[in-house]
Parts: structure tokens; sequence; C-alpha cells
């Protein structure tokens, strides 16, 4: 029997945890979940997971599965998603991943170069830089030695930024071109789908549901996990501009403010990633009935 996993990307808010158990229950499927923030329990309100009643209505998986003290990486998350893909498919002709974070789509449908150890000292000479320059002066270097990577990275997150420089000078090879898919067979068929609407339609929801958030304790669910702030679950838009203005750098107002153009920028992000894969089929929110059709039509 054919085994086929389909793959359900897209930027934040536009829908695609409606659509992933929409075709879950048309294929008779469970859930993959390739969100690299929703792996942790502890990250409730900001990171938008399924709610209750989507959870039960059809099994997920690595959904409140690790703990913010736990690193989930996207090498990790290759091989626990494998092994689970892979015991799904001895009882399922189906699975359905769905998910924001390109990184951890790319690992499980293709693999990737495993990055050599990098001298440890190299790390420590860059914290110091950052120490002494701040963040602007690395993310305007990682603009130079790696301009691919720079256009996805989040220039606020400091480990992120300090990473991709730390693997550059380690090895004298962009980080960008480390993080390229290696194309690894798989023993089943991936079939990627991608939701997109227009950009003025996508802010809107994208706001709405940053408000929706904030109403339903973001700001108090963020300041219980302000001791933790540091770890690398955290350093996530939604929950480091909270932290900020909690440490006095600007007030509620301008939080919200950064809130939502941080999300929207994140989006903006999350597109530039996944479009630069042409094995991907895009379609509008909703479209449910012209999906099942082109599914059919290259699995036929």
């Amino acid at each position: 029997m054919d085994h086929y996993l389909l793959v359900i990307v897209g930027p934040t808010a536009v829908g695609k945890t409606k659509l992933a158990i929409e075709l879950a229950r048309f294929y008779d499927a469970e859930i993959i979940s390739a969100d690299s923030r929703q792996f942790y329990k502890e990250l409730e309100i900001g990171t938008a997971k399924p709610s209750p009643d989507e959870l039960a209505a059809i099994p997920h998986h690595f959904v409140n599965s690790h703990s913010i003290f736990e690193n989930v990486s996207a090498g990790q998350f290759e091989k626990i998603a494998l092994a689970k893909i892979g015991d799904l498919f001895r009882k399922k002709q189906w699975v359905v991943m769905v998910g924001g974070s390109g990184l951890y789509i790319d690992a499980v449908t293709m693999g990737f170069a495993e990055i050599p150890a990098i001298d440890s000292k190299i790390r420590q000479q860059l914290n110091d830089r950052l120490l002494r320059e701040g963040l602007e002066a690395l993310v305007n270097y990682l603009a130079k030695v790696d301009p691919v990577y720079s256009v996805t990275v989040d220039p606020k997150n400091p480990q992120r930024v300090v990473r991709a420089l730390e693997v550059y000078e380690g090895t004298g090879i962009p980080y960008s071109e480390w993080r390229k898919p290696a194309t690894t067979p798989r023993e089943f068929e991936v079939i990627k789908i991608g939701l997109e609407q227009e950009r003025s339609l996508l802010y809107q929801r994208i706001d709405r549901r940053m408000e929706l958030m904030i109403e339903e304790g973001l700001f108090e669910e963020a300041e219980r996990l302000f001791e933790y702030r540091h770890l690398n679950a955290l350093q996530t838009v939604g929950y480091k501009e909270i932290f900020d203005h909690l440490q006095g750098q600007y007030d509620r107002a301008e939080c919200v403010r950064l809130l939502k153009r941080n999300s929207r920028r994140y989006a903006k992000r999350q597109l530039t990633w996944f479009k630069r894969d042409a094995a991907t089929r895009w379609f509008e929110p909703g479209d449910l009935q012209n999906i099942i059709n082109y599914v059919k039509a290259v699995t036929s």
C-alpha cells in the first residue's frame, strides 16, 4: 500500500489547523504538528495551539509533548517525527503534517546535512561581541556573510543570530547552505499544500488573533514565564515583546503594537521560506474541494 504524508504549510493565522482537521477526517488520518512552539506544554495562549475540541476531534502528535526545559531542535524533531509517522503508516495510508516552522517541516520531508561540532570558543567570542556592540551589529554582520539566512531569521532573536554566525565562522560555509534540504529518500510520498490569502486580509486575521490572545490572558501567561525568558523555547514572537515590556522598555500600548507588527513580520518571513519550495501547491484558505481534487490528481 502506498503511503502519503500530506503537509499543510503557510503563515500564522491563515487557517492551517482547520484545514488539517478537515483533511485528516477526509483521509482517515492523524495529525503531526510541526510547529516548533506548540511542542511546549507551558506555552498555551501565545502559541495558538489547537483548541481542546480540535485536539479531541482528531489525534494530534507533538502538541504539549515537551517542556520548555527541553530544547527540541529540527534534527531531533526529524528523528522523533519520522518514528511516529512510521508507526502511523503501519495502520493508516495517510498522515497529515501541519505547521508554520519551515525548518522542521524540511527536516521531516527532506532531511539536512549534519553540521559538524563548532569550537565553543567561537560562540563565546560572538556572545562577547553581542554584549559589546549589541544585536544590531551582529545582524548586520550576518547580512553580509549570509544574506540568504538573514532574510528569514528573526532579527530580534540573539540565539538564532549567534548560532548562524558561529556555524559560518566555524565551518567557513554560510548557515543557509547547511540548512538546505538534503533530499534524503523517504519511504512515503510527500504532498505539500500551501495556504495563502491577500496580504491585507491576512494581516487583519493576525491582528485579531493577537487581540484574542491578549483577551485570553497572554500578558499574564508571559508574566508567569518571565523567570524562564532566557530559555530557547521563549525566544519567540508573542513572548519576547511582553518580557521587554515587563522590564520597563515600553508601555502596554506600545507592547500591543509591537506584538501585532512582529507577528505580521513573522508571517512575511514564513511566506518567504515556504515560497522557495516549488513542490508546494498554493490554495486559498477554505478551498477544501479543490485541494482534495489536486491531491487526487497527483496520487492517481
